[in-house]
């Protein structure tokens, strides 16, 4: 997610699935208009402050968070109140009675969240974290990168990737470092927008002489 401190005019952002904790990288877009963040690891709503000066900002997809929480009802009048011009919340649309409301629900957040202690790059590992991490989760985590793969393949003119060819995150990798990959994935996909057809046909002879490299090594290797 650090990749979109570069990119001030991104306007669509899908990181769902991604294990995100930090909000602080998007606070600079601000053409940002839909931000789509479903089943990661956002503990705190203070998260929020960092997208209170965001003024295009109309939809936004945070549900099943940690900062959710158990009540419902207190975490939507919360958004809506630090959030006032959203237009739709987690799918659903946004009411002027609900913002009326939330400025007697909700609760205002005027800072940012305290931050863990960071060890090696990765967020220090927590109980509730560990608990999340569910062969459901890893199932979605794949079905995530077998179609942005296919996505880039297509863009690129190339056939699509079946899933049992697919090599995904192998089960001996951390969880930090198939948050990083997974990552990776995205940066690529949202710098793609930003290229012309010929930054394009770059990226598709750069890709088409890594193939043929990582191919050649698999010949040799047997």
């Amino acid at each position: 997610i650090s990749i979109c401190r570069d990119l001030p005019n991104i306007e669509v952002i899908t990181f769902s699935v991604n294990g995100i904790s930090d909000l602080e990288p998007l606070n600079q877009c601000q053409n940002l208009s839909e931000l789509y963040l479903r089943k990661n690891n956002i503990t705190s709503l203070n998260e929020l402050f960092y997208l209170k000066n965001l003024p295009r900002l109309r939809v936004l997809w945070l549900s099943e968070n940690p900062c959710c929480g158990s009540d419902p009802h207190h975490y939507r009048m919360t958004v809506l109140r630090n959030l006032p011009s959203l237009q739709k919340l987690d799918n659903q649309a946004v009411t002027e009675e609900e913002l009326s409301q939330a400025l007697v629900d909700g609760e205002e957040i005027t800072a940012p969240p305290a931050r863990r202690r960071v060890e090696n790059g990765c967020p220090e590992s927590t109980e509730s974290s560990a608990a999340e991490s569910t062969t459901e989760t890893e199932s979605e985590l794949l079905n995530f990168s077998l179609e942005e793969t296919n996505k880039i393949r297509e863009e690129l003119g190339m056939k699509p990737v079946p899933r049992d060819k697919f090599s995904s995150f192998s089960p001996r990798e951390t969880d930090c470092n198939r948050k990083k990959r997974n990552n990776v994935l995205n940066a690529i996909l949202l710098l793609m927008k930003e290229l012309d057809a010929e930054g394009l046909e770059v990226i598709q002879q750069t890709v088409g002489r890594r193939l043929q490299a990582f191919r050649k090594k698999e010949l040799q290797e047997e």
